[in-house]
């Protein structure tokens, strides 16, 4: 039967591209075919790749394979990037390489950081100031390069290692972009006076990071703009008195700014006032994470007045018995949600209680579904709901039945039938009627099924519209793949 995939008239070249496309993920597909579909499949790179297949990409004379696995390949060491930088020799590939290995934060070799680290290019000198693991000698040898771009990016870091005179080269630098780099670090240790603020142009995150005189905190303080305050506001070296002052200021940014300061009480925190918009988007206050292993920390916060530091709570992995109660029992829901998605402890009850009306995200995809203390048992009363989202539940219960599935697969709502095309236990028959589906994405799945008959995968590869998919499918043979694959 499958002989036929191949009689007729022979394969385009577009219909042969979506096969190797599709075929570069196939699950089924051994290394030495993945090894071939280098430089045909886009997607390979993205899949995890044995050690074998990784070392051909790495050695391979197309430019875009090599790029394509340094962006989006899982399983790439430190000794395939090394042979990658080491073998690279056109400047601007050096360059990319370069940066993705710092975007990744991929760790290198000695010898992969001295390569881009003494590269005649001054682009590929910046960008490798920036990987973390880069050694001392080199990003202080970078803090003193001819180039300012180079000397303004390897700054930063490479300040807490050099010498007085190095320091003091760096202040004096007769580059602007050096000049400010320089300062920026400089004064984090000497306190920032108001006349060299006003004189030098240090930017207003100098107000933020830098240690401030008195006077030009007490300045910005009554006389800075909004910006400047809300940067003060979010100085940790500024004095309580200063603090209060700004707890009280007109402009709600800068009392929101103050009111997530990690040294306040909580009675402080409530005093300030503060409007918050629930529906508006949060992030995890760093200072709560980093308290996150510590109950006592973790049962004073959770009980605080403000939103986000409640929020911030949630976010923990593992928190105690008393804590997650209560902010199960919270007022706002996203607190739930956090819980749902980032706590092994939410009880079941919260989590169907966020299934409910949460659709899930792209960081947490699975959650609260897949959550370990998600309910699996007593779920075949949802079978008949009137919510299509609580009806599709009834399939994960272990008491569900295939007559289950293949009722679900005739659902009038997509996701129900969606969710029915998913599951193993659905009819092949219902597969096949399912690939022709309005909705393209149960059409998808349908198309995963194992027991899809070989005519209809014929079928289904011939046809330009499903060619791509239909390569991916597993129970694909492996000689079948080859053909698929060989030019006639």
């Amino acid at each position: 039967m499958w002989e036929s995939l191949f009689e007729g008239p022979e394969p385009s070249e577009g219909l042969r591209e979506m096969w190797a496309e599709g075929l570069g993920t196939n699950p089924a597909a051994p290394d030495d075919l993945r090894r071939a579909l280098l430089g045909r499949s886009r997607y390979l790179l993205w899949c995890r790749l044995s050690a074998s297949v990784v070392d051909a990409a790495v050695a391979h004379p197309e430019w875009e394979v090599r790029a394509l696995l340094a962006e989006h390949q899982p399983n790439l060491t430190a000794e395939h990037w090394t042979r990658l930088i080491l073998g690279e020799q056109k400047p601007r590939n050096l360059w990319v390489l370069t940066m993705f290995a710092a975007d990744r934060r991929d760790g290198l070799t000695e010898a992969a950081y001295e390569r881009a680290a003494t590269a005649p290019s001054a682009h590929i000198r910046a960008e490798a100031t920036r990987p973390a693991g880069l050694p001392v000698r080199l990003l202080t040898a970078l803090a003193r390069d001819p180039e300012p771009g180079v000397r303004a990016a390897a700054c930063p870091r490479a300040w807490p290692h050099l010498d007085g005179a190095a320091r003091q080269g760096l202040l004096a630098d007769p580059e602007g972009t050096v000049r400010v780099a320089a300062p920026l670090r400089h004064h984090e240790e000497q306190p920032l006076s108001r006349s060299v603020f006003e004189a030098e142009d240090l930017g207003e995150g100098a107000v933020q990071s830098c240690h401030l005189t008195r006077d030009l905190a007490e300045h910005l303080t009554h006389h800075g703009t909004e910006a400047q305050r809300w940067r003060l506001a979010c100085n940790l070296r500024l004095t309580p008195e200063l603090v209060a002052v700004l707890a009280q200021d007109t402009d709600s940014s800068v009392r929101h700014a103050v009111a997530v300061r990690p040294e306040l009480t909580e009675e402080q925190r409530a005093d300030i006032r503060v409007d918050i918009d629930p529906s508006a988007r949060s992030h995890t206050l760093a200072w709560v994470k980093a308290l996150h292993d510590d109950p006592e920390a973790m049962r004073r916060l959770a009980a605080s007045s403000h939103l986000l530091v409640r929020r911030s709570v949630a976010r923990a992995k593992r928190l105690p018995p008393d804590v997650v109660e209560r902010l199960a029992r919270d007022e706002d829901r996203v607190v739930h949600l956090f819980l749902a998605e980032s706590c092994d402890d939410a009880p079941a009850d919260l989590l169907m209680g966020v299934w409910q009306w949460w659709t899930g995200s792209l960081t947490c995809p699975d959650r609260p579904r897949g959550h370990p203390n998600f309910p699996r048992h007593g779920l075949l009363r949802y079978a008949d709901d009137p919510s299509p989202r609580m009806r599709r539940l009834a399939l994960d219960d272990p008491a569900s039945t295939p007559e289950l599935v293949e009722r679900f697969a005739r659902d009038a709502d997509n996701d129900v039938r969606r969710r029915a095309a998913e599951d193993p236990r659905l009819p092949v028959d219902s597969a096949v009627r399912l690939l022709d589906d309005p909705e393209w994405y149960i059409r998808w799945m349908a198309l995963r099924h194992p027991g899809l008959p070989v005519p209809v995968l014929v079928r289904l590869l011939r046809d330009p519209a499903t060619a791509e998919n239909a390569a991916a499918h597993p129970t694909l043979p492996v000689d079948v793949m080859w053909r698929m694959i060989r030019q006639p």
